[in-house]
């Protein structure tokens, strides 16, 4: 039986969607102005195998995403790099969605741009409005937040602590309180705007959410997911647009979030020279490494990012596909040995009430390699046969549908011949104990993308992965 830890009520809950086999998940989306981060990266896999976990489930998930593709940032980095705003906008999408596509992040069933919704946005303000929650300043249409009695039920803040952390998009002396929020902005000169009842303007940011997930979803659906940073005021702002447009409540049943990502246990920040791009990154690390470093990381844990864990994970990706390698081979071949099945059914339950317990993956990755660790001891004595390595990959295959680490994808690499001459030669080397020479042989190994591992068979070459 799934359970979630839900935000909003502060515990984890059975999962039962709205309608049974059914789930509407929306996730907050980037902001195209400029290259994802690492960050980004940290929050849309983890989704991404959330995605995947459900559907694997036997859930229908609808997947919704947001493309903010207006906003302050973008009109100033347009102007900065004199372009129009909805080229920059629609350049950075393309970037995103690139890097998106590398990391294996495709579990999205559509990509819903802000600006394409207009008439949704415009639809849920002048309701906000006719209702009383939304006033009129010189500066666009606010939302009164001490008219939304629930106002601050996710975050736990209250109307008055909601003064000391203002709004984007949220400039203006007339507000009633100075946490109120902008729905609709009135343009200045030369900025982006689009006709509306109450002259031209723009949305407001956290408008786009509930005008695109009352599109696609109605007024409630299952799932709403993002990084922890969102829920104030962001998320707090949705759910007071949607609940007072629609009068129901809970906007959302399961409010997911994810833990911050830290460099070294400090905020990512230009100015620190520590702010990585996705792909940045990926030009020295392959995107498997990247996604087993999330993987091995609960959702709503923090992840205090390193070259040590890079490294950690690289290796680990490596002694998948060496695990996988061999026993992929020993498939193919018939056996009529006796077949023990203890290995896999343990692993499979182990990792099933690991991901049954919100999502556990730090357990679920520990079984994976609880079967590779028993698996190589058992292959070391012959202990293994077709069948049961046949039941490995299937299992395999499982985990890789869910965490998309091109685990069963393994295939037999050819050693060039003069790789292998190479490790001859430093096999006699040691054998001669001439070590440092032996040593200088492995780095050369090294140097041209291979590995070679020393097992209880002799020495083996693998292809290093980045």
């Amino acid at each position: 039986m799934l359970k979630l830890y839900n935000t909003l009520a502060r515990k984890k809950q059975v999962f039962r969607p709205i309608k049974p086999k059914k789930v509407n998940i929306f996730v907050c989306g980037p902001t195209v102005y400029d290259f994802s981060h690492i960050g980004h990266a940290r929050t849309y896999i983890s989704f991404d195998v959330i995605a995947k976990y459900l559907r694997e489930k036997g859930y229908e998930v609808f997947y919704l995403q947001n493309i903010t593709d207006i906003d302050d940032k973008i009109i100033k980095r347009a102007r900065e790099k004199k372009v129009s705003w909805k080229s920059l906008a629609r350049k950075f999408e393309e970037e995103y969605l690139k890097d998106m596509k590398v990391l294996g992040v495709d579990s999205v069933t559509r990509y819903a741009r802000a600006t394409d919704h207009i008439k949704e946005i415009i639809s849920q303000v002048g309701r906000l409005e006719k209702r009383g929650f939304g006033y009129k300043t010189t500066n666009g249409i606010y939302y009164d937040i001490a008219r939304f009695k629930e106002y601050g039920k996710l975050s736990g803040r209250t109307a008055v602590m909601a003064e000391d952390s203002l709004s984007r998009i949220d400039e203006g002396g007339e507000k009633r309180n100075a946490g109120d929020f902008c729905l609709w902005k009135f343009s200045k000169k030369n900025e982006p705007k689009w006709k509306s009842p109450w002259g031209m303007g723009r949305p407001g940011w956290h408008i786009e959410d509930t005008a695109i997930t009352e599109k696609y979803f109605g007024a409630q659906y299952d799932v709403h997911g993002g990084a922890r940073d969102l829920i104030f005021p962001h998320h707090e702002a949705e759910i007071s647009q949607m609940e007072a447009v629609s009068g129901k409540s809970p906007l959302v049943r399961y409010w997911l979030h994810t833990g911050f990502l830290v460099i070294e246990g400090q905020k990512m920040s230009k100015s620190l020279g520590n702010f990585i791009t996705i792909r940045k990154l990926l030009k020295r690390v392959s995107p498997r490494t990247l996604r087993l470093l999330v993987v091995k990381t609960h959702y709503r844990s923090p992840i205090d990012f390193s070259e040590r864990l890079l490294l950690q994970s690289r290796k680990e990706i490596e002694r998948m596909d060496e695990f996988l390698g061999k026993i992929k081979k020993l498939a193919q071949e018939k056996s009529g040995k006796k077949v023990r099945m203890k290995l896999i059914k343990d692993a499979e339950k182990e990792f099933d009430r690991a991901m049954e317990d919100d999502l556990n993956t730090p357990l679920a990755v520990a079984a994976i390699f609880k079967v590779i660790s028993e698996g190589n001891k058992l292959l070391d004595k012959g202990g293994l046969n077709s069948i049961e390595s046949k039941r490995i990959l299937a299992f395999f295959e499982k985990v890789d549908r869910i965490f998309s680490l091109d685990l069963a994808k393994v295939k037999k690499i050819k050693i060039p011949q003069k790789i292998r001459n190479l490790m001859y030669q430093r096999e006699r080397l040691r054998q001669d104990s001439l070590w440092d020479k032996a040593d200088d042989i492995r780095k050369e190994i090294e140097r041209a993308g291979y590995q070679i591992e020393d097992t209880s068979e002799g020495p083996k070459i693998v292809k290093r992965t980045k």
